[in-house]
């Protein structure tokens, strides 16, 4: 024992020596080898050399760059199945052979294309969409699919709480596993941290299976705490798929006295896109379970929808090659000759995201984001409201909802193309969390939401450009703190 504790104490007094020549080491490795964006690179360069030792710890715990790691295996003949209905699909609507169900959506055929090239992301149109925008709505009609489920359930949020709705819910899964019904249940390892060990025992004795993601190593802790799989979705049977914002805990349906009421957007999907849900279900699962998947008719069936609305379900992630969901932000964005209008809990938008929304508020296009007005996040609030002042001179219009925490991840284009999802529009999103949206074109769907996001306004307040120029100094200094970390937050 005297040994390891003279060679423990030698160890840590050669690293406290070499503490600059460590550092020095890892700027090289930030600068040389990981190619991260400038901006990113020099924060995490001042964060080692000023902060020596605890930097880098930070950057062992917040640093890891994991863009060139392909996490999500996916074998040869699951690609080539997928290559080939993108590939014909690809040819049609480049040759002008597509059949839309409404000759408008042509219009945003490149769109379309964009996320089918970047995302694999397979147009369909046969689909059926219902909206929530309270958690009572969704979490009465997920229940309602869970019960009528006949042959399996996969079900993957960010959050679960060990409380009321949450046991209910886990409640419905373990009756059905002791159907017959299969179920997997899979969690993110940080959004899960507090969740009994036990939690899950009697859907496991079910014959239910249950899944973690990126676990903590230790309680509380985990080297890839900046890797979050942030996604919430649910498949029943192959034919019916949930996703949106809200995660699975009691704030989200009841008043809280930190948050009031929590408003959220999430949507059922009907139809063919729920295979897209599917798909990256079972890679998630497979990448977390260590569990080989089965790519077959059981889980592909053939879906014959009912509805008329098009859709491409689009994920993105740190080891995605193109950043997809912020792209096709980005195209509506670009594209809007009307309207765009934004609700994001979190807005630290990049340099592409918010130079697009300058020209289109100089353009006359009608930009209108909606933010909480409390944050859960101080740093990104902060930040967030860093961003403001430019964009206002640009004239984009900015409210802050009173009436709640706004939760909600929604981006609708003119009087076509929506997206209702979990990715936020903030670096976080964009580059290090695993998202997952349904960019939806259709024009009733579009209405629906706009109207929602009028009546949210009634229960906002307007950042104007006066009142924005009075924050006391104490707040621009808050801001312009969160503002340069802003690429790690």
């Amino acid at each position: 024992m005297g040994d390891d504790m003279e060679t423990f104490i030698s160890v840590l007094k050669w690293i406290v020596e070499n503490i600059l020549l460590i550092n020095i080491l890892l700027a090289i490795l930030l600068v040389f080898f990981e190619r991260r964006n400038p901006t990113t690179t020099w924060l995490w360069v001042m964060i080692l050399f000023f902060l020596p030792g605890i930097g880098f710890l930070i950057y062992l715990f917040l640093g890891q760059d994991m863009r060139k790691k392909k996490i999500f295996e996916i074998k040869k003949e699951e690609d080539k199945y997928f290559d080939e209905l993108v590939a014909n699909q690809e040819q049609n609507i480049v040759k002008n052979r597509f059949n839309y169900n409404d000759p408008k959506i042509s219009a945003h055929e490149d769109i379309i294309q964009f996320h089918l090239m970047s995302n694999s992301s397979i147009y369909t149109q046969d689909n059926e969409v219902e909206l929530y925008f309270s958690g009572v709505d969704k979490f009465n009609a997920l229940l309602n699919s869970i019960n009528n489920a006949k042959e399996y359930i996969h079900m993957e949020y960010y959050i679960i709480r060990s409380d009321n709705i949450s046991t209910e819910i886990v409640n419905a899964l373990v009756k059905k596993a002791k159907e017959g019904v299969e179920v997997k249940l899979l969690y993110d390892g940080m959004g899960g941290r507090s969740l009994p060990k036990n939690y899950f025992n009697d859907l496991i004795d079910a014959g239910g299976e249950v899944a973690c993601f990126f676990p903590p190593f230790l309680p509380y802790i985990s080297l890839r705490v900046n890797y979050r799989n942030h996604r919430k979705i649910c498949i029943i049977d192959g034919v019916e798929g949930f996703v949106g914002g809200f995660n699975i805990g009691d704030e989200y349906i009841e008043y809280t006295d930190k948050f009031g009421y929590w408003r959220d957007t999430h949507c059922k999907i009907n139809g063919t896109a729920v295979a897209g849900l599917q798909w990256r279900f079972l890679l998630d699962w497979r990448f977390a379970s260590k569990k080989e998947i089965e790519v077959s008719k059981r889980y592909f069936p053939e879906v014959k929808g009912k509805g008329e609305t098009g859709i491409q379900i689009v994920s993105s992630g740190p080891d995605s090659k193109w950043t997809s969901i912020k792209d096709g932000y980005l195209k509506m964005i670009i594209n809007a000759r009307e309207k765009v209008y934004i609700q994001t809990p979190y807005f630290i938008p990049d340099d592409s995201i918010l130079e697009a929304l300058k020209v289109a508020g100089l353009s006359g296009v009608d930009v209108k984001v909606l933010i909480p007005d409390k944050p859960d996040h101080p740093f990104v609030y902060w930040a967030s409201l860093s961003y403001i002042g430019e964009l206002l001179e640009a004239g984009v219009q900015f409210y802050t909802y009173q009436d709640g925490f706004m939760h909600s991840k929604v981006v609708v284009m003119d009087d076509m193309v929506s997206s209702v999802g979990t990715a936020n529009l903030d670096i976080r999103s964009f580059k290090l969390n695993f998202e997952v949206n349904a960019f939806i074109y259709d024009k009733k769907v579009n209405s629906e939401i706009t109207k929602q996001i009028l009546k949210d306004l009634e229960r906002c307040v307007e950042i104007t450009s006066d009142g924005y120029g009075k924050r006391s100094l104490l707040v621009k200094f808050k801001e312009s703190i969160s503002r340069l970390l802003s690429p790690i937050l």
